[in-house]
C-alpha cells in the first residue's frame, strides 16, 4: 500500500456540501440559482451588468450618492463610473477612516468586440471583423450562436443600445469553420493556431440589395441597419458593441445541481457579491460593493481597477460624513479589509494532469479561498498575511459558511491574476475568495450552485464583520 496516496485520499474525503443540507436549504439553494440565471441572461456585458445592478440596489433602498448631501449610519448609496463599473455601499456605526469591508469582483468577461470598421463583403457573405477581448481559445468561438449587444454614440450625442440574437424572433450570428474534409493542414497545426484572430469574422447575411451600385450585400446590411436602428456605416467608429453567445443560462446533471452559462467568470461572484451587500445586516464597519470593468484585460482603463475612480467614490463619502483630513483616505484604505471576489479553476477529471488535487477546489465542496493567484514564483500575487486568512477563516466557521483552500493549478503550470494585488496596493488586507468553475473563459461555463450559494453567505458575513 502507498502510505502517501493513502493519506492524500484521505485529505480530500470531505464530505461534498450537498451531504450536509436539508430539504429547506436545498430549495433555498435552488430558488436563489434560479435568480442568478435570471441575472445572467440579463447581464451579458458589463454595461448590462451594471443596469442591472442600479435595478437591484434601488429595490432595495440604495440612492446615487451625488443626491445625497451627507451621509449617516445606515444610509445606501452607489454610484456608476461611465455606465461600466459601480460601487455600493452601506454606512456603518464607526468612522469611516476606521477602515471598511469590501468584497470587489469584476463585470466584464471574454467576448468579441467588433472593430471600428467592421463590415464587408466577400464571398457572398456580408461579415463583421472582430477583435477577440480577453483571454479566450478562438477555436471555441466558431460555430456557435453568437448575439451582438452594446451601444452605438452617434455624433448628435445619441446612444443606441443594442441586443440582437436573444430573443426569439431574433436572428443570430455566427463565425464559420472548416470542413473536416479540407482540414487537413488546419487539424495538423497546434491547437492555438487552428483558428487565427484574423479569421474570427461573424457572418451577418447574404441577400443582395439589387439596388446598389455595388457591395449588394453589404450596401442591404446597411439598409437594415439603417431601417431598424438608425445606425450609418460610419457610426461603427464610436461604437461598443460585443459578440456574446447566444445561449441562456441553463441547469445543468440530471439533478440540477449545477448551472451552464456564458460569463460566469466573474459575475457569478459580482451577483452573489451584490446580493450579499443588498441583503446584509448593517454593522459597525462601512461595507462596500465594488463591481469593476476590465479586470480580463489588466484592470486599466479608467472603468478598470487601477482607475482612481474607486479613491474619488471613497473620497466622497469621506467628505458627506464630516471628514476632510488630509491623510484619511489612506488611513482608511490601510484599516480596511477585502475579499477579492473572482473564480477559480474547479479540478476536473478529464483533465488531471494540469491539476495537484490536494491543493485543488472540487466542485461542489463550497466557496474557495486562495492565499495567492499569480505565476511560477507567485508572480503578480498579492499573497495574503497569514493572520488576515485566519480571521477570514474564522468568519466562515462561525456563519457554517463550507469553504475550501486551493491554488490554480500545479506550480509552474500557469497562473492567473485578479483585483487582489490592485487593492493590496493601496494597504488594504485581502484574499482571494470565490466559486470554483469548469471551463473558464469558454462560452459555456459551468459551476455547483451549492458552491454560488456558499460564495453569497460567505461574503455577506465578511461584510457584517467587526
Amino acid at each position: 500500500m502507498n502510505y502517501n496516496k493513502s493519506i492524500n485520499e484521505k485529505k480530500n474525503l470531505k464530505k461534498y456540501g450537498w451531504q450536509g443540507t436539508d430539504d429547506r436549504q436545498k430549495s433555498q439553494i435552488m430558488s436563489f440559482s434560479e435568480d442568478y440565471m435570471d441575472f445572467l441572461n440579463r447581464a451579458k456585458t458589463e454595461r448590462e451588468s451594471v443596469n442591472e445592478i442600479i435595478q437591484l440596489a434601488k429595490n432595495a433602498g440604495f440612492v446615487e450618492l451625488s443626491e445625497k448631501e451627507t451621509l449617516t449610519q445606515g444610509d445606501k448609496v452607489y454610484s456608476v463610473n461611465r455606465g461600466k463599473s459601480i460601487c455600493l455601499a452601506v454606512l456603518g456605526s464607526e468612522p469611516l477612516v476606521n477602515g471598511f469591508n469590501a468584497v470587489g469582483a469584476h463585470i466584464d468577461a471574454p467576448r468579441l468586440d467588433l472593430k471600428q470598421n467592421p463590415l464587408y463583403e466577400d464571398g457572398g457573405l456580408a461579415l463583421f471583423k472582430t477583435h477577440y477581448y480577453g483571454g479566450l481559445k478562438k477555436y471555441q468561438w466558431t460555430t456557435i450562436p453568437l448575439a451582438l449587444h452594446g451601444v452605438v454614440a452617434k455624433t448628435d450625442g445619441t446612444i443606441v443600445d443594442i441586443n440582437i440574437g436573444e430573443g426569439d424572433e431574433d436572428p443570430i450570428f455566427l463565425i464559420t469553420d472548416l470542413l473536416p474534409h479540407l482540414a487537413g493542414k488546419q487539424n495538423a497545426k497546434k491547437l492555438s493556431d487552428g483558428i487565427i484572430a484574423e479569421n474570427l469574422n461573424i457572418v451577418v447575411g447574404s441577400m443582395p440589395d439589387d439596388c446598389a451600385e455595388e457591395e449588394h450585400i453589404k450596401s442591404n446590411v446597411i439598409a437594415i441597419l439603417k431601417e431598424k436602428y438608425d445606425i450609418e456605416e460610419e457610426d461603427f467608429r464610436s461604437a461598443e458593441i460585443e459578440a456574446v453567445p447566444a445561449a441562456k443560462a441553463r441547469s445543468l446533471g440530471f439533478d440540477k445541481s449545477m448551472v451552464a452559462a456564458y460569463g460566469q467568470d466573474d459575475r457569478v461572484c459580482a451577483y452573489t457579491g451584490l446580493k450579499a451587500i443588498l441583503d446584509m445586516n448593517p454593522t459597525n464597519k462601512t461595507a462596500v460593493g465594488i463591481f469593476a470593468d476590465k479586470e480580463e484585460i489588466g484592470s486599466m482603463g479608467n472603468t478598470g481597477m487601477h482607475s482612481k475612480n474607486f479613491e474619488l467614490f471613497l473620497m466622497d463619502i469621506l467628505e458627506k460624513t464630516g471628514v476632510v483630513h488630509p491623510y484619511a483616505m489612506q488611513r482608511m484604505l490601510s484599516a480596511s479589509r477585502a475579499l477579492s471576489a473572482d473564480v477559480t479553476a474547479a479540478y476536473d477529471p478529464t483533465y488531471a494532469e494540469v491539476m495537484e488535487k490536494n491543493n485543488a477546489s472540487i466542485i461542489g465542496k463550497g466557496l474557495t479561498i486562495k492565499k495567492y493567484t499569480g505565476a511560477r514564483g507567485k508572480s503578480g500575487a498579492s499573497d495574503a498575511n497569514a493572520e488576515f486568512v485566519g480571521f477570514v477563516r474564522g468568519i466562515f466557521k462561525r456563519a457554517n459558511v463550507c469553504y475550501q483552500s486551493s491554488e490554480m493549478g500545479k506550480v509552474d503550470e500557469g497562473g492567473g491574476g485578479t483585483i487582489a494585488y490592485i487593492l493590496a496596493d493601496r494597504g488594504m488586507e485581502v484574499l482571494d475568495c470565490g466559486v470554483p468553475i469548469h471551463s473558464m473563459h469558454s462560452p459555456y461555463e459551468s459551476a455547483s450552485k451549492y458552491d454560488i450559494y456558499m460564495a453569497y453567505l460567505g461574503y455577506k458575513a465578511f461584510l457584517e464583520s467587526k
